[in-house]
This record gives structure tokens, sequence and C-alpha cells, in this order.
């Protein structure tokens, strides 16, 4: 068997690349995948020198700040900005719109800005040239052509009975069909790996770390999965199909659906079903609730004051001057922990809201293999939602400590008596700004990305075993029709 699988995948392929037309249509997709690869280089390199540069920059201004007070400092803020991903070169994801740098202040988060889309025409809403588009959209365009007559054909030119009649099963025509299209399809990838390859080293300055490694291996096995799933489903169509022009047809309207419509069908079925509220709207529920917790920078507000008499007690002092420590930067720590958790819980709701919205374009990933490469390759390449997501987590984390630090050196370090009697200044040295560590984002682990994307592998997964059984006994079927 596997021999006679083996040489009609020989001829398949030979047969492609005597064609040429089709010879001239796979160096074409050659060269847009070159051409692909070159922008995806430059596009890392160019963006992220720039988001280094920007970054040092805010560092530098940061440890040159004068004496101050620190809740001064507290916020004049920081700028945190999210490096790219090694392999982010070769799938751009939402890079593009989720903006690369958010600004750090006391009493408030902000969102993330400067995103790429926000500085270019209306051109960039059409979409970006990236390895991961072509090969996600434009490979199987390649496999149609390739395979929407390799079985019609032969049942339109009479050598399909033939065939049939010297002891090759439909089994072994289907699978070798399949392998012969999909080797063509390795004819270009395989270079193309290596071309990566090489390229992500350089990008990371050949210090090449394990957990990079892993994600580029199963990078490397989903799309090898997605050709094949692609293939296959070719090369079954062709089979049922009663004429190539009729299978060439129901291909092209597969591919107009499942890739250019049905993503955004999902998309617009999610935010139906989980509507995520307004800026405005956001924004008025935040302050709404700060309002119920109390102001920390009005004196006579009740929960303030509430601490304020309590503090006296404890000291057993009448004047908050008295106490040993300064009474305005204890208030401000206070009131960081409350607005804190107040801004962290709203945005973890709408969080789990747009969370909820991407769920209905995984789950269409059960019937749309393009749908769960595309959730895969973005998440292994850090530039999908929750890597996104992450980065507003950690500079969160950081913004906080930052808050809480200065709040620590207004207590330790600042007078509480009135200018003019001070034991302390009112400012303290700029030296103590180098105590607050730089901020450097830190990707998830594979592990981590894994569990997350754990349905958008287990649907190619599903489509994988699909398509072996049916490939296995799709001949009952299919005799029935011939």
């Amino acid at each position: 068997m596997l021999n006679t699988v083996n040489t009609i995948a020989k001829q398949t392929f030979k047969a492609t690349f005597n064609n040429k037309a089709t010879l001239a249509l796979t160096i074409l997709l050659g060269l847009s995948l070159c051409l692909a690869t070159y922008i995806g280089w430059q596009n890392f390199k160019t963006q992220n020198n720039q988001r280094l540069h920007y970054k040092e920059l805010v560092r530098k201004q940061w440890l040159a700040k004068p004496d101050k007070h620190p809740h001064r400092m507290a916020h004049y803020g920081y700028l945190a900005f999210r490096e790219k991903h090694e392999l982010s070169f070769f799938d751009f994801g939402i890079e593009s719109f989720a903006g690369v740098s958010i600004f750090l202040e006391a009493h408030k988060q902000n969102t993330v800005n400067f995103s790429e889309a926000g500085f270019s025409n209306g051109m960039l809403r059409f979409g970006e040239i990236s390895v991961a588009m072509v090969l996600q959209v434009l490979v199987p365009l390649l496999i149609f052509f390739l395979g929407y007559n390799s079985i019609s054909a032969e049942r339109e030119s009479g050598t399909l009975k033939i065939l049939l009649c010297q002891n090759v099963s439909w089994k072994q025509l289907l699978w070798g069909k399949t392998l012969g299209i999909i080797s063509v399809c390795l004819s270009i990838f395989i270079p193309l790996i290596l071309l990566t390859i090489l390229l992500w080293a350089s990008l990371s300055n050949w210090h090449i770390s394990s957990d990079s490694s892993f994600r580029l291996l199963v990078l490397i096995l989903s799309y090898s999965v997605y050709f094949f799933i692609v293939s296959a489903i070719t090369v079954l169509i062709s089979a049922f199909a009663k004429s190539s022009k009729s299978s060439l047809i129901t291909l092209l309207a597969c591919w107009i659906f499942f890739i250019i419509i049905m993503p955004r069908i999902s998309q617009a079925i999610g935010v139906k079903i989980h509507p995520a509220p307004s800026k405005v709207e956001f924004a008025d529920a935040i302050a709404s609730d700060i309002h119920k917790q109390g102001d920390s920078h009005t004196p006579d507000d009740p929960h303030y004051a509430a601490i304020k008499d309590s503090l006296l007690k404890t000291y057993q002092v009448d004047d908050v001057k008295k106490l040993p420590f300064n009474y305005g930067g204890y208030i401000m720590a206070e009131g960081e922990k409350i607005t804190a958790k107040i801004y962290s819980d709203h945005q973890k709701e709408l969080n789990k809201t747009f969370e909820k919205q991407n769920s209905i374009t995984t789950l269409t990933g059960f019937i749309n293999p393009y749908l769960a490469l595309k959730n895969i390759s973005m998440a292994l390449t850090a530039s999908d939602f929750n890597t996104y997501i992450d980065f507003q987590n950690q500079a969160e984390v950081y913004r906080y400590q930052l808050a809480q630090k200065m709040n620590k050196l207004q207590i330790e370090k600042i007078s509480n008596i009135a200018p003019g009697e001070e034991e302390k200044p009112l400012a303290i040295s700029g030296k103590n700004w180098a105590e607050q560590s730089d901020f450097n984002y830190r990707f998830q682990k594979l592990d981590a990305v894994i569990a997350n994307g754990l349905l958008a592998l287990s649907t190619i997964t599903c489509w994988l075993l699909a398509i072996i059984i049916f490939l296995q006994y799709a001949s009952r079927w299919i005799k029935t029709i011939s």
C-alpha cells in the first residue's frame, strides 16, 4: 500500500511542476513569501529599536529629575513600553492595533496608546502583508489550484477507472494525491522555515532561548497540519465533485466564506452576544465607585476622616502634624490601595467581556481550521490579545509599586510640620528615584501560552483526526456516487 501511495504522490508532484501555469503561480507565491519575510524583518527592527530607544530615554529622564516632593514624582509618572517578541516578525497579529506604551501615574490606570494603526493611513485596515497572512490566506488558494482537478480530471479523462481496475484502492488514491499536493507546499515552506530560523536567531542576537525554540517548533508543526488539512479537503472535494469546474467553484466558494466572511461574522456575533461598555461608560462606572469609597484629596471625606481619628487616638496626639510620620503620605498610600483595586476590578470585568467575545471566534475554529491556526499563530508569536492583557497587568503591578514607593518616601522623609518649623525637608534628593527599578516586560512562558490556547490547539487537533478518518473511510461514500 505504501509503495502505491508513494508512487501516486510522486506523479502528482511531478505533474504539478510540469504545468507551466501552476509553476508560475508557485514561484509567484514563493516571491510573496520572501517579500513578506523581508517586510516582517524590517518591521521588527524599526519598531523594536524605536521602543528600546524611547524606553532608555524615559529612564534617563526619570533618573535626571532634581530634588522634589515624592508625590510630585508620583504624578510625573513613568512611560512603560511593550517590546516585540523576536517571533512577531512572522505574524503581526494585533500588534499594529494594540498600542505599544502606557503612561503610569498615581491614582489612575491609563489605557495603552501609540498603536501603529493610529499613525498610519486607512490602508492598514485592509491588512498587512506578513508571512503568516500569506501562509494562512494565499497558500490555501495555491493548494486549491493544485488539487481541484486531482481526481475529477481523472474521472473526466477516463483514467480513474483504469487506476481502480489496477488494484489501486480509493484509500491509496486519496492519500497519494493528498501527500503529493502537500509535498509541493512543503517545497516552498521548508526553505521559508530555514529563513525564519535564521532571521529569528539574528533578531535574538544569537541568544536562542529554549522557550522560543519550542514556540517555533510548535508553530512549524501547526502550519504543517494546516496545509495537510487543506490539501486533504481539496482532494476530497475533487473526489466528490462531478466535474473539475464544479470542484473549483466549490473550493473558491469555501475560501471566500471561511477565510473572508466567517471571521468577520464570528467577531460580529461575539460583540452582539457580549457587548462591552463604551469608554465613557467604563470611566463613569470607575468614577462612581471611587466616589462611593471616598476621595483621599478631600480632608473632610468621611472614610479618610475616620482614618485620621483612628491615628490620632492610636498615637494619643491631637494634631496630625504631631504624628511620627507624614500623614499626607499615609493617606495617599491608603487612597492608592483603594483606587487601584477599583480600577483593577473594572478592568478585569472588561477583559472578561473581551475574552468572551474572542471565545466565539475560537469556538468557530471547530468548523473553520483557518481561525484555529490564526489563534495559535498569534499566541506563539506573542502578538495576540492575551499578550496585550499580560502587558497591561505587568504595567499595572509596576505602576502600583511606583506610586506606593513614592508614598513611602513621603511618609518617611517628608516633614509633617508647617514650613519654617520642619524637622524634615519638603523635598528629597533626586538620588532616591534610582531606587525604583526600570520597567521590563517579560513574555509568558510556553506552558502558559499553551494553557491559554488549549482550545485552539484542540480544534486543529480535532480537524486533523477528522481528516485522517475521512481519508481512511471516504471510499464508502465515493463509491456510491461514482
